[in-house]
Parts: C-alpha cells; structure tokens; sequence
C-alpha cells in the first residue's frame, strides 16, 4: 500500500501540473483572441497591404525600399485612433533623429567599431528625451540601419527609408480612423458595475461575519483588500481608454456617452473602495488580532451588521434598478447607519477600552456620502 502510494503522489503532482499548464494555456489563448484583438490584427493586415501596394509609386530612390512601408503601417497601429496618430508621429520623429545621427557619423569619421560604438550610446542617451514615446527606441535604429544597410549610398537609404516609414504611418492612421475606429465605452461601463458589485458584495460579507459566532466561518472578506484596490486601478485604466478613443473618433457622434461622468463616478468609487479597505482592516484585526488596541461591543455587532449590509445592498443596486428603487435603498442605508449611531452613542463604554464601531460607522457615513444618488 506504501509503494503504491509513493508511486500516485508523483503522478498526481504531474497531473497537477499539467492541468494547470493547460489552464493557463487556455486562458492565454483567450486574451490573445479576443474580438479587440482580432479587429486590430485585421486592421494591422488591411493596412500593411495597402502600405506595400502603394510602395513602388514613391518618387526617386524611395521606391527601391517598398518594404518598410508595411513596417510603418504596423508600428502606428494602436487600439485607438488618437494613439495611432501619436505613436506614427513619434516614430517618425525618432526615425529623423537617428538618421541625423548616422549622417553626423558619417560625415566626422568612418564608420569603424569604436565610432559606431561611440554613436549607438549617444542614440540610446538621445531616446531618454521626455516626449518621445514609441520613438525613443527608433533613433539607434534608425542610426544603424542608415550605417549598416545604407552602405555606399546612405542618401539614397535615408531617404527612401524615412519617405515608406511616413507612407506607412499615413496609412496605418487612415485604416484605424476609417475602418471601424474602436470605441471603449462599454468595457468602461461594465468595470465600473463590477467594481460597485464588488465593493457591495464585499460590505454584507462583513455584515455576516459580524452576526457569526466569532471567530467566523466565512473569512474569504478578509483576504480581499489587495483584491479590491487592483479592481480600482483597473477601472481606472479602463476609463482612460474609453476617454483615449473618442478622440479623433468619427464614431463618438453615433455612440454619445459622458466620460466625465465616467470619471465622477471613478473618484467617488475609488473614495469608496479606500473606507472599504480601512473598514476590512479595522474588522480583521478586532476578530483575529489578540492584541488589537481597540474592539468591537457585542452589543454592536446586529446594529453594525444592520448597516453594513443595507449599505452593500445600495452599492450593489446601482444602475441595474430604477432611480426610484435607488433611492429607497439609500434611504434605508442612511437609516440603519443612523440607527448604528444612535445605538453607540446610547451605551456607556468601558473605561479603557477604545470602540471600533465608530471607525466603522464613519467610514459609512463617507460611502453614503459618495454615492448619494442625483435628487
């Protein structure tokens, strides 16, 4: 029986493994593929396509250089069409600096291993110039392809280089501002109801381990503060975006949404999501820290509990009921705190001990203040 459990724990560990190789797999597939994704790679391809067709009808030398058009088609490819316009121009910019530089080695010295050495650690400090963005590594680059490939006629490179890298850019621009300019609004929407479901979900968790037996069963709340503050720095991210590609975005005028109020709702959720980690700290350490300076009164744990869970309720009712609905739900939140401050304030408390319940009412006192919904 030992032997042949010695044999099953090496196999089970391996098939442990290899599951979870798979999973990750899977779940790398998924993020490669998704429909964001796959609309910018068909763009990416419509657009070097055209880049190359229109190549060869460069005037003079620049025609003998087709192929860099694709490559400027693809480096101005952005998942918005304000960032197209940015990261071509960027590139376009780093790209003259660094052929600036090869001409300049050029015309003070041969190219030799020192000088080129010499010239490639000025391009790299050139790149540390504020503002560059995506150009910055483009100006070595740029540098020592005009030394390398340029050879006898570093003219001629120069400039057939710079002339497809501008033709590729110009129509990498026009494929992303003409072909179904991508618009971010609804992964926006959707990061802010689910960080506010998160945030609710997060507040009647805690309203049910105070009404447990102590220490509670359920602790996964505990766990979740890193949790809830990577949550809001997503949204954030995802709410730039959504602001990002309305610009220059012919499609904001058939698809209005207020981005402002995007950003209202983003301060006043991230307000909240602070109090919420304040109050899951302030609740950790009362249960499981023996040394806790402060505590929580038997006595206020139903009251506590009461408003914790009428408020996660509210957080959690936002915009998927009618303002009327909203309204109700803040009124009661609004009650049970008050109800929680009145209970408090009526009992006595124990010399030398120091309450928690106040931390934590205040705390809910600032959410209600934050999301109070529009009269």
């Amino acid at each position: 029986m030992g032997r042949m459990s010695d044999t099953q724990t090496p196999l089970a560990a391996r098939l442990a493994r290899g599951t979870r190789f798979l999973h990750q797999a899977v779940k790398g597939l998924a993020v490669a593929f998704t429909l964001q994704r796959l609309q910018l790679a068909a763009k990416a391809a419509l657009a070097a396509g055209l880049a190359f067709f229109v190549a060869p009808y460069m005037p003079g030398t620049a025609a003998e250089y087709p192929y860099y058009a694709p490559l400027g088609a693809l480096v101005s490819m952005y998942h918005n069409v304000a960032g197209s316009v940015r990261q071509g121009l960027q590139t376009l910019v780093g790209l003259a600096m660094g052929i600036g530089l090869a001409f300049l080695l050029v015309n003070v010295t041969d190219p030799s291993p020192v000088s080129v050495a010499i010239f490639m650690g000025i391009g790299v400090l050139l790149a540390g110039l504020p503002r560059l963005g995506s150009g910055r590594d483009w100006i070595p680059t740029a540098a020592l392809l005009v030394l390398l490939v340029g050879g006898s006629n570093p003219d001629g490179f120069s400039f057939g280089y710079l002339i497809q890298m501008g033709v590729g850019v110009a129509v990498g621009i026009a494929v992303n501002f003409l072909v179904f300019p991508p618009l971010h609004f609804n992964a926006a929407a959707a990061s802010l109801d689910e960080l506010r479901l998160a945030l609710g979900t997060q507040l009647t968790d805690m309203g049910v381990a105070l009404k447990e037996k102590w220490p509670p069963e359920h602790d996964d709340w505990s766990r979740r503060s890193d949790e809830l503050a990577t949550a809001a720095r997503t949204v954030r991210h995802l709410v730039q975006e959504a602001d990002a590609s309305r610009r220059a975005n012919p499609r904001r005028r058939l698809h209005p949404r207020d981005v402002d109020l995007d950003y209202r709702n983003l301060r006043e959720l991230e307000r909240v999501t602070f109090h919420i980690q304040d109050m899951t700290e302030v609740l950790s350490d009362v249960i499981w820290q023996d040394e806790a300076p402060y505590t929580v009164p038997f006595q206020d744990n139903g009251p506590l509990a009461d408003a914790m869970r009428a408020t996660g309720e509210l957080l959690r009712s936002f915009h998927t009921e009618d303002p009327e609905s909203e309204h109700r739900k803040f009124t009661a939140a609004e009650a049970a705190v008050e109800a929680c401050m009145a209970a408090t304030a009526e009992r006595d408390p124990d010399e030398g001990t120091v309450t928690a319940s106040e931390s934590i009412l205040l705390s809910l006192h600032r959410i209600l203040r934050a999301v109070r919904p529009a009269p």
